[in-house]
């Protein structure tokens, strides 16, 4: 455990970005082209090199108070001050109050994490494991594309929820919600949820395609 997963409050810079939800052991890649987000980033690179992201709802202009630190693993600089950087998600945290608003966010924050498991979450795993396999091998067929996971996914149960969440497309709203929990067996067991109506989907359309394609 790292010195700053000891420390339970600190002040944090906020990179808010609209429908992105950063999750622990997750990479995120960013271009950095606001001014004043070029100075919150040349500011970060001369300390710690983390930062949190919070997902900002683009219709209610909301930003969440929960939110993934991210660390910069590589930057490159560009033309005009811009940058290109590779980040990876570390701890999550709950923003208490915003300290500074100009001329970028800092806030006094928590860092979070889940409750210990009341019981043996691999079976749970397990099945979140195979129905992400059932829609990839689904939506292959479907897409007549060559769709593969990786070959190995993580293999603790908590990584393997935080990877699931972050690889759901186009449901940020839904992706917040999996990161404020702080229960890894619901967090897997809300992913279930959505991979089963997910493989049910496609396997429905499946049926439909297989059935026109006998009938031409």
């Amino acid at each position: 455990m790292t010195s700053s997963s000891r420390i339970a409050v600190r002040e944090l810079p906020l990179f808010p970005l609209p429908e992105v939800v950063l999750f622990p052991t997750r990479p995120l890649p960013l271009h950095i082209f606001e001014f004043r987000y070029r100075i919150m980033m040349n500011t970060i690179l001369e300390s710690d090199r983390r930062f949190g992201v919070v997902m900002v709802d683009p219709v209610k202009g909301t930003i969440a108070n929960v939110g993934c630190c991210a660390e910069i693993i590589h930057y490159q600089r560009l033309p005009d001050d811009r940058m290109k950087m590779l980040t990876l998600g570390q701890q999550r945290f709950r923003v208490l109050e915003y300290v500074r608003e100009k001329p970028y966010r800092v806030g006094l924050v928590q860092w979070i994490e889940d409750e210990p498991p009341s019981k043996d979450l691999r079976p749970l795993g397990a099945e979140v494991e195979q129905l992400l396999k059932d829609v990839v091998r689904l939506s292959a067929k479907l897409t007549e594309q060559n769709i593969e996971l990786p070959e190995e996914l993580p293999d603790l149960p908590i990584e393997l929820s935080y990877w699931v969440a972050s690889n759901l497309y186009g449901v940020a709203a839904e992706q917040q919600s999996l990161l404020e929990m702080q229960d890894t067996a619901a967090r897997l067991e809300r992913e279930a949820e959505i991979l089963t109506s997910t493989r049910n989907h496609l396997a429905a359309r499946s049926v439909l395609k297989d059935t026109f394609n006998q009938k031409s």
